[in-house]
C-alpha cells in the first residue's frame, strides 16, 4: 500500500523502517495533518495520523476527495476523528488499541493494520468503523 504517515519524529524513523520491512511504500512526514499538508495524501491508499491531528467533517471530505479510504490513528483514542462522518463517507478507521504504546509498538501495530487492509481484511480490535466489517471479515 502507498501510505503517508504524518507527525513522524526523527527518532521514530528507524522503528518505521524496521516494522515496515519494505512491505509498504511509506512517506514519512514530520508535519501534522492540516489544510497545508493534506495534499501529501494525494495518490496514497491510506494515511496514518497522530492523536493531535483533527479529522473533522471538512478534513474528512477533503481526504475523501484526495482518494483516501483508510485512516489509521497512532492512538487508542478516536475522539479527534468524526467517526460518523467517516462512516458516511465509507472511510475505514483503525486505531492502536494494544498495550504497547511505545513508538516501536505503534509502528508495529500500524504496519499490522496496513497488512490486513492490504489483504482486504478487517483489522479486528483496531477497527473503529461504524459498520459490521469486524464481525463479517475478521480472520
Amino acid at each position: 500500500m502507498k501510505v503517508v504517515v504524518y507527525n513522524v519524529r526523527s527518532f521514530e524513523k528507524e522503528f518505521w523502517a524496521l516494522a515496515n520491512a519494505k512491505q509498504h511504500d511509506l512517506t514519512l512526514i514530520s508535519n501534522g495533518l492540516n489544510a497545508e499538508t493534506q495534499n501529501y495524501a494525494r495518490g496514497k491508499d491510506a494515511i496514518v495520523i497522530s492523536g493531535g491531528d483533527i479529522l473533522d467533517d471538512k478534513m474528512l471530505l477533503n481526504l475523501k476527495e484526495l482518494g483516501i479510504n483508510k485512516i489509521m490513528t497512532r492512538s487508542k483514542e478516536t475522539s479527534h476523528i468524526d467517526l460518523v462522518k467517516a462512516g458516511a463517507l465509507s472511510i475505514q478507521i483503525a486505531n492502536a488499541p494494544f498495550e504497547d504504546q511505545s513508538p516501536k509498538g505503534l509502528a508495529e501495530q500500524t504496519v499490522r493494520n496496513l497488512n490486513l487492509w492490504g489483504m482486504e481484511k478487517c483489522v479486528g480490535k483496531a477497527c473503529c468503523c461504524l459498520n459490521d466489517c469486524a464481525k463479517n471479515n475478521f480472520q
